[in-house]
């Protein structure tokens, strides 16, 4: 399928209209005045890909999509934007050639706002907006990571932001004579009048107004300055006395729900030990009107300024916590004949030292003797050690087949071994027993990122205690690192590739202990289905 029909399929399943314009540029392929609430159908953007496949793709902004849109062209208004929208932003986020898109729940009856911020224009009714896969020029529009309409609802409109845009659509409507120009002043004006200042709901607007006017950031000298004039223009007019206990509540509130959201934010962060992101704040801690999240996009703000997090990445609204205790090793205390007294099979153990902590990855071609080694491995150390087998294969079958070629009887094997089942590369090391000795076979990397698994092994190496763990992975015939290459021995002691009959040391962290340490081939065969025996000295 055309990728471009593909997005406009998706989006119009949102409810999203759609045209379609000219190769290249942003000039509507059909003719627009037909098409402005609207847009067009299925059937009719299939039809136009068909004739054109390489149309760009347009979304109408306004009612017709449900989304308003603020197009940043330049940062020579990013200090206002910061302060209308806050630092965070919460929805979808498009990359243009120039700048950035950022998709807003509409507001009625608002339309086009040209530089109504230096370097920004609002787009809503009226108007619309190239959208991914579109190109200009050669250069592409895109989602920023994860900021997709596909991943956001679009989002909501800061009061700050909103107020803004209102009182800048009135003012340039101001003057209007045509009937259609003061229809729409007059529409804006009704729609968002709510408050009354009448006998009956004084106190309440009065403290509402306080409030909201707080809450969306204004000095309380400047809340005192309107309070005062809407109080004389109340009816009858509002006494000074209770304007000023209504202004007084107001500030009390406000200053307990910033302590106490403040108090949250970082009761939240000192129990995160990963990124996180705003969302999941808001979820967490039932921030949910856009006035407190635009609260607590502030008290991040500062957060990230003292230090506590810092941004994480190329994605808006994602932290870290910052962590700057320190541990202090004692290792002038510690005993070095502190050591494993590990065996391995074909006296491996003899080529190195296994201290407390430490991995053994052995990587081998599949069915040429990994789970052989391990089993091996496992029967040499059975009443030495606890063990505890990772079975990722095997059956219980399976695995009592390959149990039953070892002079050791089922019983005893279950005695000294216990197999676990059921476990995933993703909560392997929340498994691994701290001490004891682990066997894991074997460690495949979940998706393309086979990189991931230093990240896995390194997570069993914090797991461990004064236990120690032999990790299994694939590698590819006459390789000598397995899966993920070089992040599969990084935290690694000790690191084997097993081809059949033959078996290489490809990184040995304690090589002084190992009397001939350039000679690191070894030939091998297996007897009786089950023994490793030697073929020969070791060799270069």
């Amino acid at each position: 399928m055309n990728p471009t029909l593909s997005d406009a399929l998706r989006l119009k399943e949102q409810g999203r209209a759609l045209i379609l314009c000219t190769p290249g540029t942003k000039r509507a392929l059909h003719a627009w005045a037909d098409k402005k609430t609207t847009g067009l159908t299925e059937e009719q953007l299939e039809e136009g890909l068909k004739k054109t496949p390489n149309a760009n793709l347009a979304m109408l902004t306004g009612a017709a999509s449900g989304i308003d849109v603020l197009d940043k062209d330049t940062d020579e208004g990013q200090a206002k934007l910061d302060e209308l929208m806050g630092d965070v932003f919460e929805g979808p986020i498009g990359y243009t050639p120039k700048g950035q898109h950022f998709h807003l729940e509409h507001t009625q009856g608002i339309g086009r706002l040209i530089r109504f911020i230096p370097g920004c224009d609002f787009l809503g009714d009226g108007g619309y907006v190239l959208v991914p896969p579109s190109i200009v020029n050669g250069k592409p529009y895109q989602w920023a990571p994860g900021m997709s309409l596909y991943d956001y609802a679009p989002a909501r409109v800061t009061d700050l932001l909103k107020d803004f845009i209102i009182k800048y659509n009135n003012n340039t409507y101001r003057g209007a004579t045509s009937g259609e120009d003061r229809a729409q002043q007059e529409q804006q004006s009704a729609t968002f009048a709510t408050l009354k200042f009448d006998d009956g709901s004084r106190d309440n607007d009065i403290f509402h107004t306080a409030f909201s006017l707080l809450k969306g950031g204004t000095t309380p000298d400047n809340v005192l300055v309107i309070l005062r004039i809407l109080a004389s223009q109340c009816t009858p007019p509002f006494p000074e006395k209770e304007m000023m206990q209504k202004f007084e509540s107001a500030m009390k509130r406000i200053s307990a729900r910033e302590r106490n959201l403040t108090a949250e934010i970082r009761e939240f962060i000192s129990a995160t030990s990963g990124i996180f992101s705003a969302t999941e704040l808001y979820k967490s801690a039932t921030i949910a009107t856009s006035e407190d999240k635009h609260k607590a996009r502030t008290i991040l703000s500062r957060l990230v300024k003292e230090g506590v997090i810092e941004r994480y990445g190329n994605r808006d609204g994602v932290f870290r916590p910052v962590d700057r205790t320190i541990e202090f090793m004692d290792f002038a205390s510690a005993d070095i004949r502190n050591f494993v007294d590990l065996r391995l099979p074909l006296d491996l153990h003899k080529k190195t030292r296994i201290f407390p902590k430490g991995v053994i990855v052995a990587a081998g071609v599949s069915g040429m003797g990994k789970t052989l080694l391990a089993l091996n491995a496992a029967a040499d150390n059975r009443g030495r050690f606890p063990i505890f087998y990772f079975n990722s294969e095997m059956g219980p079958e399976a695995l009592k087949k390959k149990l039953s070629h070892f002079p050791i009887s089922i019983d005893e094997w279950a005695c000294a071994m216990k197999v676990i089942d059921n476990w995933d590369f993703t909560n392997v090391a929340d498994k691994i027993q701290p001490d004891a000795f682990n066997i894991v076979d074997y460690l495949e990397p979940e998706g393309e990122k086979s990189y991931n698994i230093h990240a896995v092994i390194s997570a069993i190496v914090r797991r461990l205690n004064k236990g120690t763990a032999l990790i299994t992975v694939q590698k590819k015939p006459g390789a000598t690192l397995g899966t993920g290459g070089i992040y599969s021995i990084k935290a690694a002691t000790f690191a084997l590739a097993l081809d059949w009959g033959k078996i290489e040391i490809s990184k040995n962290r304690f090589r002084e202990e190992d009397p001939f340490p350039a000679q690191n081939k070894l030939n091998f065969e297996v007897k009786g289905g089950w023994q490793f025996v030697k073929c020969g000295p070791w060799y270069k």
